[in-house]
């Protein structure tokens, strides 16, 4: 398995989901804007995602995979038939107690869902009618969990097999499906945020039914077993619990910022989400792409005893991770008002809005960083079967992003709400980092010591280049949508060539890593 091949699978699929989900956001601001609407779908949106994080690809995946591994795995002389045999038999265990489980949890959450707005987003009883709007929608919306964390469990099982591709490819399901919901029913149904909920609903079968037809392709069909507690289930769910935590630092984060935020200003939920999708792209390319990569393939290495490779692969892990994601943040914070008013502000999206958006993506920006490496540092505790001290670590780190939430959203409004989201990204990476160097599980080798000030040195050459770029192309920015697309187009080759030339000279990169992208893995 070629780790860099891996990742390129991964983030080339989550590339390609996140073309389609920014069309999708695109035809969402202009068609809901900023308002009531549109705040009420973000809430019912991000409750299913919410738990899709914490009980799904966060929790079900960093306890999973490292158990289903053990069980593939067959040892020195072992065979292999018989290891695969054992490990479908835990995958659809897990598969029919995780359904079971969910089942209760979707039923329970729709009988309570008056209750569950009123603590997510008290906010919204200000206004007559968005609240129960809230409600009705995330009523709509929250089945998706059901689908999609059983999508989840099939992923991992693909991820294990070296099989990455559909599982990657499976979101960008979700964006097509809600686009067509967006254009084929907005017109159709009371209000469009009621189209795009069904929207969600719907997408969670058709991935389901996806990652079912591929598994069965891959030879690991699971049927829907009478669920069964035994022992190694018992183990799973015991892994879960505190990867709840640990494993969906982002998301908490998220949430209460989207809860602190319907007291701040109308519109201020909206300007958050849409900031956050446009951080989602390197997000999601990068950060999702290497942990998704790197957690099957520790755990495979530290299986067979390979410490030193797993060393290693974690330390491509980071440098790939930064080496991709430093030059995104960078871009970030020298054009976000060109980005926002070129994607968002058409329709009833007007400047303002725009304007709103892009502060909350500059701060952002400056924790962009910290949420890629969160994902890359996270799979060496869960590869080692670890699932108690990222939590130990989230929760602190989840203390100082309440405290500076309710500190710093009083002075800079909807923005001190997304820089507290940064300062305790970084305090969470910071705290694995240390812990995982005081355990001698990970040091910086000599390749990332050389590499790591020169990819810094690049980025804000880069920088530097975007903003002599912009300063000249200020008369194309403020002529239209035609002239403004064109204009960040242009900025975006700019940034990307001259990235690529400072990372050649300073030697941040080589040919032989551009070539790795490309390599088939074993």
């Amino acid at each position: 398995m070629n780790l860099l091949k891996a990742i390129t699978t991964v983030g080339g699929y989550t590339l390609l989901s996140r073309v389609f989900g920014f069309v999708r956001d695109i035809l969402i601001a202009n068609f809901l804007g900023a308002g009531m609407v549109a705040d009420a779908f973000v809430v019912a949106f991000r409750l299913p995602n919410l738990f899709r994080r914490l009980f799904a690809e966060g929790a079900f995946a960093a306890a999973f995979v490292p158990l289903f591994s053990r069980e593939l795995e067959p040892g020195l002389g072992g065979d292999a038939e018989a290891a695969r045999r054992r490990a479908q038999e835990f995958a659809e265990h897990a598969q029919s107690v995780l359904a079971l489980v969910l089942v209760a949890v979707v039923i329970v959450v729709e009988l309570a869902m008056p209750w569950v707005m009123a603590v997510m987003a008290g906010g919204f009883a200000a206004v007559p009618g968005k609240l129960a709007l809230a409600t009705d929608l995330s009523r709509i919306a929250f089945p998706y969990l059901l689908f999609i964390s059983l999508v989840s469990l099939h992923s991992g099982v693909l991820n294990s097999l070296g099989k990455f591709a559909a599982a990657a490819a499976a979101p960008v399901l979700l964006n097509i499906t809600l686009i067509a919901a967006l254009l084929g029913f907005a017109h159709r149904t009371e209000t469009a945020g009621h189209a795009l909920s069904w929207g969600v609903f719907a997408a969670g079968v058709v991935q389901f039914l996806w990652l079912a037809w591929h598994c069965r392709e891959s030879g690991f069909p699971l049927r829907l077993v009478r669920p069964r507690w035994s022992e190694k289930v018992a183990l799973l769910v015991k892994r879960i619990l505190p990867v709840v935590f640990g494993a969906s630092l982002y998301q908490i984060n998220l949430l209460i910022g989207t809860i602190l935020a319907t007291y701040v200003a109308d519109g201020a939920v909206a300007y958050l989400y849409y900031a956050d999708r446009v951080t989602q792209l390197p997000l999601g390319v990068v950060g999702v792409a290497v942990g998704t990569a790197l957690l099957p393939m520790l755990s495979r290495q530290l299986k067979a005893g390979e410490d030193s490779a797993a060393m290693d692969s974690q330390n491509r892990g980071l440098e790939f991770a930064l080496l991709l994601t430093l030059p995104a943040a960078a871009a970030f914070l020298v054009i976000p008002h060109d980005i926002i008013r070129v994607l968002f502000q058409h329709g009833a999206f007007d400047a303002a809005a725009a304007d709103a958006t892009a502060r909350a993506l500059f701060a952002y920006a400056t924790g962009l960083p910290a949420y890629v490496l969160i994902r890359v540092l996270t799979p060496g505790f869960y590869a080692r079967e670890d699932t108690a001290t990222p939590v130990r670590i989230a929760i602190g780190a989840m203390l100082v992003n309440i405290v500076l939430n309710l500190i710093l959203m009083r002075v800079w409004g909807h923005e001190g709400i997304a820089a507290a989201a940064s300062v305790s990204a970084w305090v969470n990476v910071v705290a694995l980092y240390w812990v995982l160097w005081g355990r001698g599980h990970i040091a910086l080798d000599a390749r990332l010591r050389m590499r790591l000030p020169r990819i810094v040195l690049a980025a804000a050459g880069m920088a530097g280049v975007v903003e002599i770029a912009r300063q000249n192309l200020e008369f194309m920015m403020s002529s239209g949508l035609a002239g403004g697309a064109t204009a960040l187009c242009i900025l975006a080759a700019a940034g990307m060539a001259s990235y690529f030339v400072f990372a050649v000279l300073l030697c941040a990169a080589s040919a032989q890593d551009a070539k790795a992208m490309f390599r088939r893995g074993g």
